[in-house]
């Protein structure tokens, strides 16, 4: 920092008409003692924690705002307020990123930054280069998904009661339909009694209805219509879904396959439902909840602004109402169920919903870890609950990405306070749980830009040094099942254990800042049970509408 620095910032001041503003040139972390305590204090970069210091220069009373955070790339935006004499409140606002806060309670000047990688084609170090022949070794390549040997995967599955199958991007082909073969061998081989994907729970009924062929009468919306359609409209969820509906065909009714949907983003279709069975089995309370989710109606077409106006308190939050409509649904849970067990699940799932989809929209304004936690909560609690309406001996198969299933602990999203579905099976199942992690280099993926943008087929840049990917990809097997807890190779998994980048994309991708927007570390051998690779892939096929005219009805991706 040059000399004049302090008399720069002075005159910048001055020029702008601030007259009664004092800078002090020193270690942001300490403060300034000799004119303590403060009203308010604010701190424009991120530490590893509030420095003492700091804090104990605040009045009672008194706020600080600073970033937070064990990751140089990503912080949490916290509010700290200081209730009495050694009593503070600690507030979580945002997820932000902010420059590193350096000084004696910061981060240590003179340490090194993590490293951006912006160049792809660097050659491995060699110890990389040893590990990537290593995979060479240990893995079990595959020529063609349809012809690849499934039988020593299943023989590592096992017994396990969930099975978890990833992806790493929520647009590519290949995922979709290496999930659909292990899942079809599931079915066949080991008896699996459903799945449930990381989708809308009365889009993916509308998909029950059809598969298993139901006698009452199907919803009348189109499945998963809204965006992004791609993730679950396409050529590739289809034939599964035509494959599973033809599976069914030949059983018996209380032995189909089920097709359920764990999120939460349904809030309105979840109401409808609601609603529409009520006016049937119990019609006064149908009324009663008609008043009570009106609560919702001003935010219909957009749940996420009723988050806003319930954080900022000019409109009252519905969370007694929803909650209360829950409970007394639950309460006469054993005369509904007598009317239609199937129907009194999907019924309770809905209201479920809604009750979590208010709180999430509620918080997720802030874009803090609370908003990804609920979700993820949510889809674990809607996992159970099919698993106990399916019985003691059911076993359930799950499509998500995989920064849902593969073990949150594992990853960086542990440092932020994050959990997700992989982290909760793991800590109530044990080994009866098998996580199935899914990477690319190269391809193109179908994607928007932004939210609620068109879809675009985008090419997918080569991996970063220094990530799994690259060390998938300099193994030079284009296509292999890399066995992770059972692996027979212990040297390799050794070597494996070093935390390396994993590349996630969802339905947005956005190439040109693709290192933080898509990148993140992990251990990938405590994150997954296996690993399938695929070196090069291509974006799914979005359905053509105009395949779909002239379709029955129960068809659930008709028009």
């Amino acid at each position: 920092m040059s000399p004049n620095w302090l008399s720069k910032r002075k005159a910048t001041l001055a020029a702008h008409g601030f007259g009664n503003v004092h800078v002090l040139q020193g270690d942001g972390t300490q403060g300034w003692p000799a004119h303590a305590p403060y009203d308010a204090i604010v701190v424009a970069a991120g530490g590893p924690k509030i420095p003492d210091s700091l804090k104990s220069q605040l009045k009672v009373g008194g706020r600080l705002v600073m970033p937070v955070g064990l990751d140089h790339y990503s912080q949490e935006l916290v509010r700290c307020t200081r209730v009495t004499e050694h009593k503070y409140k600690i507030e979580e606002l945002a997820d932000v990123r902010f420059v590193p806060l350096l000084g004696e309670e910061g981060w240590q000047p003179g340490k090194p930054e993590p490293e951006v990688q912006t160049q792809t084609s660097a050659p491995l170090k060699s110890e990389e280069t040893r590990i990537a022949e290593a995979i060479a070794e240990a893995c079990e390549p595959f020529a063609r998904i349809n012809s690849a040997d499934l039988t020593p995967l299943l023989n590592r599955i096992g017994d396990a009661r969930v099975v978890l199958l990833g992806e790493a991007s929520h647009g590519t082909s290949e995922f979709y339909r290496m999930r659909a073969r292990i899942t079809q061998a599931l079915i066949e081989q080991k008896g699996f009694s459903f799945v449930a994907i990381e989708g809308d729970w009365p889009d993916a009924a509308r998909v029950d209805h059809y598969v298993r062929h139901a006698e009452y009468p199907p919803s009348e919306w189109t499945a998963f219509a809204r965006f992004p359609t791609w993730m679950w409209r396409n050529e590739e969820v289809r034939s599964f879904v035509d494959w599973l509906r033809e599976h069914n065909s030949h059983l018996d009714q209380g032995k189909r396959v089920a097709f359920h949907g764990l999120d939460l983003y349904s809030l309105f279709n979840s109401i409808r439902s609601v609603l529409e069975y009520l006016e049937q089995v119990d019609p006064e309370t149908a009324e009663v909840a008609r008043q009570r989710y009106g609560c919702l109606t001003p935010w219909q077409r957009d749940p996420a602004a009723y988050g806003h106006a319930a954080i900022t308190e000019r409109y009252r939050t519905c969370e007694h109402d929803v909650i209360t409509m829950l409970k007394e649904l639950l309460g006469k849970q054993q005369a509904y169920a007598e009317h239609d067990g199937e129907r009194f699940l999907d019924v309770v799932q809905n209201a479920r919903l809604v009750a979590n989809a208010e709180r999430y929209y509620r918080i997720m304004y802030y874009g803090s870890r609370n908003s990804w936690n609920l979700r993820d909560n949510h889809m674990f609690k809607t996992l159970e609950s099919l698993l106990l309406h399916h019985g003691p001996q059911s076993k359930a198969i799950v499509w998500a990405h995989n920064s849902h299933v593969g073990n949150a602990k594992a990853t960086e999203m542990s440092l932020r306070g994050e959990f997700n579905i992989g982290q909760l099976c793991r800590e109530h199942f044990g080994n009866d749980v098998y996580s199935i992690g899914f990477g690319t280099d190269t391809g193109t993926v179908a994607a928007a830009s932004n939210w609620d943008a068109p879809m675009e087929v985008m090419d997918v840049r080569p991996s970063l040094r220094d990530s799994y990917e690259r060390l998938c990809h300099e193994s030079a097997v284009p296509q292999f099942l890399l066995p992770l807890r059972h692996s027979s190779r212990p040297a390799l998994i050794e070597k494996l254990k070093s935390p390396r980048l994993e590349r996630a994309i969802g339905v947005i991708y956005r190439p040109d800042s693709e290192r933080q927007s898509h990148y993140f570390q992990s251990t990938l051998t405590e994150q997954f049970d296996e690993y399938i690779w695929f070196d090069r892939t291509c974006a799914v096929t979005p359905l053509d509408s105009h395949l779909l005219s002239g379709l029955p009805n129960t068809y659930p991706f008709g028009l």
